[in-house]
Order: C-alpha cells, then sequence, then structure tokens
C-alpha cells in the first residue's frame, strides 16, 4: 500500500488528474467513482482500456467479502492492476470534495465519422458543438443525446476538455457509451455531414423558423454554439437552415445545453410518431 503522496506514482496520477496536456500525451483519462468503474469493468471492449485500478484502503476493505450496507461491489477482474493508496493519499489524489474509494486509468477509444453517424446516416442524429466551454453543459449534453437517441456527438476541438475529470464525471456514464469527434476544422466537418446527406440546422437567434416546424426524420445535425458568444459566423454559414426556440419575457438566449436538449427531444419525439 502507498501511504506517501511524494510517491513518484502518485504524483503521475495527480498530474493526470490535473493537467490536460499530461492526459494528453499518454492518450488516458480518468473514471472516479464505483458506478463509472464498474461500468467499464463489465463491458469487454472498455475492460481492455482500463491501465489500472486505484483503491483506497478503506474501499478495498468494506468491498473484501462483497458489498456491505446496501453496498454494490465493485468486481475486479482476473489480471486487472490494482494498487492500493492510504486514505489519505487517495483524498489527495482524488478530484472530489468526497471521494468514494475507487478510479481507473482508461485509454482512450477512438471514433470515426461513421460511428458518430450510426449505421443509416439517413437517420443520424447529431448534436454538433462549437467552442462549448462549460464542463456542467458538456456533461449535460452528453446524457441528453444518449437518452434522446443521438447517434453521436462532433464538437469543435476548441470545446471544453471532455476528458476533464469534472466532465466526465457530470456525464455519468455518457461518455462511455456516445461516440464523439473532436474537429481542428469544424465548418469543414460540417460540410462532409452535408455530403453525407445530413440536413444542419443552427439553433439561432436570427432564425427565422421555429424549431418544432421543421421535420428531423431524416439525417439531421443541431449545432450548438459558446454559452455566451453563440455559434462562429463560420460555423453558423454551414447551416441549411437557422432555427429558434420561441422565448418570453425578457431572456435573450437559453442555456446551451437546454436547447440542445429541446432540439433533440424534439427530433426524439418526430421519429417515435
Amino acid at each position: 500500500m502507498i501511504t506517501s503522496t511524494g510517491n513518484a506514482q502518485v504524483k503521475e496520477l495527480v498530474r493526470l488528474m490535473k493537467k490536460r496536456k499530461a492526459r494528453d500525451e499518454a492518450g488516458v483519462f480518468l473514471v472516479e467513482g464505483p458506478r463509472m468503474t464498474g461500468e467499464l469493468l463489465e463491458d469487454p471492449e472498455w475492460r481492455g482500456q482500463i491501465e489500472k485500478v486505484w483503491m483506497s484502503e478503506s474501499y478495498a476493505r468494506r468491498h473484501e467479502s462483497g458489498a456491505n450496507a446496501g453496498e454494490k461491489a465493485t468486481a475486479l477482474p482476473d489480471g486487472c492492476r490494482t494498487e492500493l493508496l492510504s486514505d489519505a493519499v487517495f483524498s489527495h489524489v482524488s478530484d472530489t470534495k468526497t471521494p468514494q474509494g475507487i478510479l481507473a486509468v482508461v485509454r482512450r477509444r477512438e471514433y470515426s465519422m461513421q460511428d458518430v453517424l450510426g449505421e443509416d446516416p439517413g437517420k443520424a442524429l447529431v448534436a454538433v458543438l462549437d467552442n462549448l466551454q462549460d464542463p456542467g453543459n458538456m456533461g449535460t449534453i452528453f446524457r441528453t443525446a444518449e437518452a434522446a437517441g443521438a447517434t453521436g456527438i462532433l464538437m469543435s476541438s476548441d470545446c471544453v476538455d471532455i476528458y476533464n475529470p469534472k466532465v466526465v464525471r457530470s456525464t455519468m456514464g455518457a461518455l462511455l457509451r456516445m461516440p464523439f469527434l473532436c474537429e481542428d476544422d469544424l465548418p469543414a466537418a460540417l460540410e462532409d455531414l452535408k455530403k453525407a446527406g445530413i440536413r444542419v440546422y443552427a439553433a439561432h437567434l436570427e432564425g427565422k423558423e421555429f424549431y418544432d416546424r421543421e421535420d428531423y426524420r431524416r439525417g439531421t445535425a443541431f449545432l450548438i454554439g459558446n454559452e455566451g458568444n453563440g455559434l462562429r459566423e463560420e460555423t453558423a454559414r454551414t447551416a441549411e437552415c437557422m432555427i429558434r426556440i420561441p422565448m418570453e419575457g425578457k431572456a435573450e438566449s437559453l442555456n446551451a445545453a437546454v436547447a440542445a436538449s429541446i432540439l433533440m427531444y424534439e427530433a426524439s419525439r418526430q421519429r417515435r410518431d
């Protein structure tokens, strides 16, 4: 068991937790908590991506003989590399105020545009995020996209780091199930979508049509812009149709995640009818 925060492995773990550059160079991300770690371990594809599982002394002790006090034990498969940390050292490493006692270092999976569009591009539903910066918004959009039946997410490379521990945590596991791509040239990627038969809609204050008057039953992509500035002009120009969500009172705009949720669920509704 490691009992010192000066340990080289612990220092590297802290660096991965806090530094995007370190995660990018290593090609990994961190998953914390029994729920998401358990999901990784239960999925054969993700299980093979786990580099190491770290546990606090008290967590390991509680789960030595299975779950107790209503907790679900995280079953570690044979051959899974594990490391035990004292509770104090685990708290030092953890990104949360109340550490849950288990985290995993995981190799990233690479997705293609085909993954984002799904098996039938004619039925694709894609959320396209332009310079989104709030970790909570990003996590909410991932969760809502999955719940609404979206096939994938496309985002500009200057969005908030999808592997930021706060973003990973806020996706509540949707990150493990929702294909996504980060693009340096988002307008060019959108042109590729259109060539694949995807109709591109921009949620925009200058939209002439209300969002619920369009037909989203075929391949559809919704453009969602930055929280403060909205869509960049070069991104908005790629849209074939600008739509707007009606608002009462003095509200000037909706939260980005709320707008994305309304649009994706309207598409979901139409496809169920």
